[in-house]
């Protein structure tokens, strides 16, 4: 049997919240990034071509976790009785995590939503060109995945609490597996014509959207820092979860941690 790391283990000390069971926050740096295949990255494809770069600009804040039960139960206190409260929230569709945020934006100073599929992929790098923010390969001490490469069962069987695992280099956790993530891009197959200022990418009308991250039943190749896929915006799943961001130029309206 499989054991659960120890968690929460992991403390920010940049990281922000507006409040009691609100997410924790993160200042993403501005910069540059290459957007899509990893160099030498031999599980990539053409999903993630072409490789484009994109500009990410300042006052964008990121959640350290993807959204945790404690925090979803504060907008509906009818669901998910009985699960852990620092496991990051599943079973909610795109529409739910919207209304989430737009809850959010309703309670405080910030303008809370989903991030673009950009920003989440900028986030999940912090600054690497590897398949992986740690390098070429990802270990089951690294992140929260079930099978390795070869089929074998390597993980715990399910979501592991918020802390379980080592934050990147921009101090975000749990981008790489534990729950798949919704964005707020609709499904594109290729990156040709895609926007390069970071914003989302949104074709009216297409009820897809893009989910991004990996999750605790999958197997590394589906983790990498480029991987992409889509749902329904209605679709519902235990491995499916979702991050917010706050958009907060030039904002004091926060509670250092």
């Amino acid at each position: 049997m499989f054991e659960a790391p120890a968690a929460p283990t992991f403390v920010s000390s940049v990281g922000w919240r507006d409040g009691e069971h609100m997410p924790l926050m993160i200042d993403l740096p501005p910069g540059e990034f290459w957007m899509g295949e990893s160099a030498g990255d031999k599980f990539a494809n053409d999903t993630e071509r072409p490789v484009h770069k994109v500009r990410i600009e300042s006052g964008i804040a990121l959640g350290c976790f993807p959204v945790l039960v404690a925090e979803f139960r504060q907008f509906r206190p009818d669901q998910f009785a009985g699960e852990p409260p620092d496991w990051p929230v599943a079973h909610v569709s795109w529409l739910d995590a919207v209304a989430y945020c737009r809850w959010l934006c309703t309670r405080t100073a910030h303008t809370y939503r989903l991030s673009s599929e950009a920003e989440w992929e900028y986030a999940c790098r912090a600054g690497s060109r590897t398949p992986f923010t740690s390098g070429n390969t990802l270990s089951s001490a690294e992140a929260n995945f079930l099978y390795n490469e070869n089929g074998v069962s390597v993980g715990i069987g399910r979501r592991a609490a918020a802390g379980s695992y080592s934050a990147n280099a921009f101090g975000v956790c749990d981008l790489h597996g534990n729950v798949s993530e919704w964005t707020q891009d609709t499904w594109h197959p290729n990156y040709q014509g895609a926007p390069d200022g970071g914003k989302a990418w949104v074709t009216p009308n297409d009820l897809r959207r893009v989910v991004r991250g990996g999750a605790w039943d999958y197997l590394p190749r589906l983790l990498r820092s480029s991987w992409r896929d889509w749902q329904y915006e209605t679709c519902r799943a235990d491995n499916l979860g979702f991050r917010v961001v706050a958009d907060c130029l030039a904002d004091s309206n926060k509670s250092q941690l």
